[in-house]
């Protein structure tokens, strides 16, 4: 991949060591782009890329429970984020599920890709179609339905 984007990872507490993984094995593809994370996240990113001796760009919000994941939300608005990564755990209640499910919302209706685990990542991440600059996503439309 050619263009340099911005990617959002996100992590909760279960899944953040699939997450470190996940990046030190993608560690030569992440490293030259932009990486917005939530706090704790990023750390052990940063951490584990050190280790590994990777150069990366990583910026890190607050942890997810403290507003993170809502910074990363309002990123997605504003089009500063251009892939979202978002290992969730699913097995146990979250305190801020309200603040996920808005960066999941937002993610949808601004047609950012998103994927919420290791296979989709690694799809998206490697898709040709980030270098295509015939391809143009198209935007979401929403319609106004007359219900009568």
């Amino acid at each position: 991949m050619n263009k340099k984007l911005t990617i959002a990872l996100v992590a909760h507490d279960q899944r953040k060591v699939d997450m470190v993984e996940w990046a030190v094995f993608n560690a030569d593809t992440l490293s030259r782009h932009t990486l917005i994370c939530t706090g704790t996240t990023g750390g052990l990113i940063r951490k584990a890329f050190v280790e590994k001796g990777v150069d990366a760009e990583i910026i890190c919000m607050n942890s997810g429970p403290l507003g993170g994941d809502a910074e990363i939300a309002a990123l997605v608005v504003r089009h500063q984020i251009n892939l979202a990564i978002f290992l969730i755990d699913d097995l146990n209640p979250q305190p801020h599920e309200a603040d996920i499910q808005m960066l999941l919302r937002q993610c949808r209706i601004h047609n950012v890709p998103i994927a919420c685990n290791r296979y989709s990542a690694d799809l998206m991440i490697t898709s040709s179609l980030w270098d295509n600059d015939d391809y143009k996503p198209s935007t979401p439309r929403y319609v106004k339905f007359n219900r009568e």
